[in-house]
């Protein structure tokens, strides 16, 4: 089953890439400025997470996608790297797996010269992990 955190992931990847979020039977398209701000998500990408988990928005789905928000919140779907270019996708775990990837209409794209979607990261907590990795190889290499 895919988590909440996991579609959320989904969709943060897919808004650094530039795909919108096709919102209700309306014409509107949510796509964030900024997805990132240091250690979290901006708050300009949780208000556009909770428009799309509201009951009152509708159907959700990402451009290029068939699958509903909604849809991928259930125990059917469950997230994986795509083949082609290791973005998150959406995976059914019985029956048939999601018809497309949303990097089928992206021109150019994969590209690894330029930097991959990413999550927020800590990076206080990155250093702290390196340090105490380092202060455990100088005492198993003094012991």
């Amino acid at each position: 089953m895919a988590s909440q955190k996991e579609v959320k992931r989904y969709l943060a990847y897919w808004f650094q890439l530039g795909k919108r979020v096709i919102v209700g039977n309306s014409a509107e398209a949510l796509l964030p400025k900024s997805v990132i701000v240091g250690d979290r998500y901006s708050d300009e990408f949780e208000e556009c997470w909770r428009k799309i988990t509201s009951q009152n928005s509708g159907d959700c789905y990402l451009e290029g996608t068939h699958e509903t928000i909604a849809e991928l919140l259930t125990p059917s779907w469950e997230m994986f790297p795509c083949a082609r270019c290791t973005m998150p996708v959406p995976v059914r775990n019985v029956g048939m797996p999601a018809e497309l990837c949303p990097c089928n209409d992206l021109s150019g794209w994969p590209n690894m010269e330029v930097p991959l979607p990413r999550n927020p990261v800590s990076s206080q907590g990155q250093l702290k992990t390196i340090r105490d990795r380092l202060l455990e190889n100088e005492h198993s290499s003094n012991g």
